[in-house]
C-alpha cells in the first residue's frame, strides 16, 4: 500500500471500523466481501469487508443493545471509542450491503451491538497520504436481517468461502484478517486471549499482540 506522492509528514490515521460477517455451512466458513471499484483513491480493485471511517454521529447514535462489557473495554483502548467504532461498523455494513444488524425505525438504523466480537486492528503505513486506524469486528450472519443489495461502493458483493477468498485480489491486511477469522472459528475456546495489531515498520508489515 505505497503511493508515489508520499507526504513529507506522516498523516494522522482516521479511526475506522470494518465488519466481518460469516456463515458456517457444514465444515466450511463463508465471508461476505465485495470489490472496491477502480475509481476509489484508497485500495481500488481489491476485495474487502464492509466498513469505513467513524462519523461524528456514531458517538451518539442510540443502539438497540450495547456491546458486551469486555468487548467494549478492549475496543475502547486507546480512548473512549467503543460505541462509535461498533456503530460505524454496523452502519457502514448497512449502507454498503443492505443488511441490518439491529432494527430500522423508518430510515434510522438502531444497531444491535451485543453480538459483535473484536478480533483485530490494523494501522496503515506512516508514509501513505491516506491512513486509517481500523478495528475489525466479527459477527455471525444469523444476527443480520434484510436483503443483500449493495450501494455500488462495493461491487461483486457476495459470500465467499475462506478458500476462495484467499485466492482473490487481497491486500496484506485483508488476507491477515481472513486467516484470523478462520483461526478463531476453527479453534473456538482455544484462541489466545489477545488482539493482533497489524502495522508496519520501515516499510515492512509486522504483527504485535495486545492483551484481550
Amino acid at each position: 500500500m505505497n503511493y508515489p506522492d508520499m507526504p513529507k509528514r506522516p498523516v494522522i490515521p482516521r479511526n475506522a471500523a470494518s465488519l466481518v460477517l460469516y456463515e458456517k455451512r457444514g465444515n466450511q466458513i463463508f465471508l461476505l466481501m465485495g470489490k472496491r471499484a477502480k475509481g476509489h483513491k484508497f485500495l481500488p480493485n481489491v476485495f474487502v469487508f464492509p466498513g469505513g471511517r467513524v462519523d461524528k454521529a456514531d458517538f451518539t447514535t442510540p443502539s438497540r443493545a450495547l456491546l458486551k462489557a469486555d468487548t467494549a473495554s478492549h475496543l475502547s483502548t486507546p480512548g473512549d471509542m467503543a460505541h462509535a467504532l461498533a456503530t460505524a461498523a454496523v452502519r457502514e455494513t448497512y449502507e454498503e450491503t443492505g443488511l441490518v444488524i439491529g432494527d430500522l425505525d423508518g430510515e434510522t438504523l438502531l444497531p444491535d451491538l451485543s453480538n459483535l466480537s473484536y478480533i483485530a486492528r490494523a494501522i496503515t503505513p506512516a508514509g501513505n497520504p491516506i491512513r486509517f486506524n481500523t478495528r475489525f469486528l466479527m459477527i455471525d450472519a444469523k444476527h443480520a436481517s434484510g436483503t443483500l443489495a449493495g450501494s455500488g461502493e462495493l461491487i461483486n458483493l457476495q459470500w465467499f468461502s475462506i478458500e476462495d477468498a484467499l485466492q482473490m485480489p487481497l491486500v496484506d491486511v485483508t488476507e491477515f484478517v481472513v486467516r484470523e477469522v478462520e483461526n478463531r472459528l476453527s479453534n473456538e475456546g482455544n484462541r489466545p486471549n489477545v488482539i493482533p495489531i497489524f502495522t508496519y515498520l520501515n516499510g515492512k508489515s509486522f504483527i504485535r499482540w495486545h492483551p484481550h
